[in-house]
């Protein structure tokens, strides 16, 4: 199937999910966790648990049994994760309510025929603990994970405040604020890319034609009617047979994503990606 046919089914399909799907899509509110873009609405757009209650009624475990939420000082909170499945690591606060997400995979993963993660992102926005790479995300201040959101606080706030990306091996001095609209992002050193709907408007961090792909960085976001409201990861390097969640967008599709996309990805092979929705209404994500 063609970019063009895609975009067509897609189309095609969204009056299906009703006008109620179109009334949500500006909240300011985040009201949801969704993961994995797809093709078809049905098998993709999963929901993740928001509490700690629910992800273990729903078969998720500690990724380090016995730790607390202070016990690792690359990373705050309580990290679980559903079969051992790293392509998406929940990340739960003191009181059991959601605080941000991670992907990790193993130092040793192989294929790896391009040594990722680059020097420029080790360390950075890709840490190694304890035998493999991680890339994080908050969706609360970091300094205050450990003291934990009330019940008030999490049904008044939603998933959460704003969004931090950890960039450094300190969870707290080292996490960078994500502009909220795109009016801000404009301002930074964010690039705009292109508009996918269901998707969202996608901006990368000072993106370039002429980039090396050794900085490029492996979070981009997600803008709709001007607010931010998802983000993924972009990971340099193909672990398809790692995870049953993420994706693996062709080559041909890049330019749907970027704005243009770097030359050097054409050397660089299947990357790795997985779309995160903070809304509960993904599929009216029209840009």
């Amino acid at each position: 199937m063609t970019i063009k046919m895609l975009k067509a089914t897609i189309l095609l399909s969204l009056p299906l999910f009703g006008a109620c799907l179109f009334l949500s899509r500006n909240q300011a509110d985040w009201n949801g966790l969704k993961v994995t873009w797809g093709l078809n609405p049905f098998s993709a757009f999963n929901s993740v648990p928001r509490t700690r209650a629910e992800a273990l009624s729903d078969g998720w475990a500690s990724l380090s049994p016995g730790t607390g939420c202070n016990d690792n000082p690359k990373f705050k909170g309580e990290r679980y994760i559903k079969d051992r499945d790293m392509g998406v690591i929940l990340i739960f606060d003191a009181n059991g309510y959601i605080a941000g997400i991670q992907i990790g995979f193993p130092e040793s993963f192989s294929p790896n025929p391009h040594n990722y993660p680059f020097p420029p992102l080790k360390n950075r926005a890709v840490i190694l603990d304890n035998g493999n790479y991680y890339v994080t995300a908050y969706f609360v201040d970091p300094a205050t994970i450990c003291q934990g959101r009330t019940a008030d606080q999490f049904k008044q706030q939603g998933t959460g405040t704003g969004l931090w990306i950890q960039n450094g091996t300190d969870p707290v001095a080292h996490s960078i604020t994500i502009p909220k609209t795109k009016a801000g992002a404009d301002k930074s050193m964010w690039t705009e890319g292109a508009c996918f709907y269901t998707m969202g408007l996608h901006y990368w961090y000072n993106l370039s034609k002429d980039m090396s792909c050794d900085n490029l960085y492996p979070v981009f976001l997600l803008y709709n009617g001007g607010v931010l409201n998802g983000f993924g990861w972009a990971i340099g390097m193909d672990l398809k047979s790692y995870s049953t969640r993420i994706e693996h967008p062709p080559q041909s599709s890049y330019g749907n994503f970027m704005k243009p996309p770097p030359d050097c990805l054409s050397n660089l092979g299947t990357m790795t990606t997985l779309h995160i929705y903070l809304t509960d209404s993904a599929t009216a994500d029209t840009c």
